[in-house]
């Protein structure tokens, strides 16, 4: 039998809490629209988002890979960010989600409105 408890080193559990959380899904699909896209730009297409949740996302998206941050040595220094192979390599299965989250949709409302 597989173990997905939390001793140990679950990459399941390790991998989906990073990208399951309210915003990484989001920057990643945001980067994806958009190309590449400097902080104030992310920050203003995702609206509601402050700007150290941002700047936390953004960080862990690029310690995993996801994401690229250049910075150039402008006055004021200019910050890009991008999405990385392995970034676009997970955008089909966050489509999919995506997808089946809009297939799905009215069903859960109906289900979370009953009970």
């Amino acid at each position: 039998m597989e173990n997905f408890t939390p001793t140990g080193c679950c990459p399941i559990r390790d991998i989906l809490s990073r990208l399951g959380d309210k915003w990484s899904m989001l920057v990643l699909l945001t980067l994806n629209a958009n190309g590449v896209m400097r902080f104030s730009e992310i920050h203003r297409t995702l609206g509601d988002i402050s700007h150290r949740m941002l700047t936390v996302t953004l960080r862990m998206l690029e310690t995993d890979g996801m994401v690229s941050r250049e910075v150039y040595a402008e006055v004021p220094p200019r910050v890009e960010y991008r999405l990385t192979e392995r970034g676009r390599s997970l955008l089909p299965h966050i489509f999919g989600l995506v997808e089946w989250a809009e297939t799905n949709k009215e069903a859960i409302l109906s289900g979370r409105a009953k009970g």
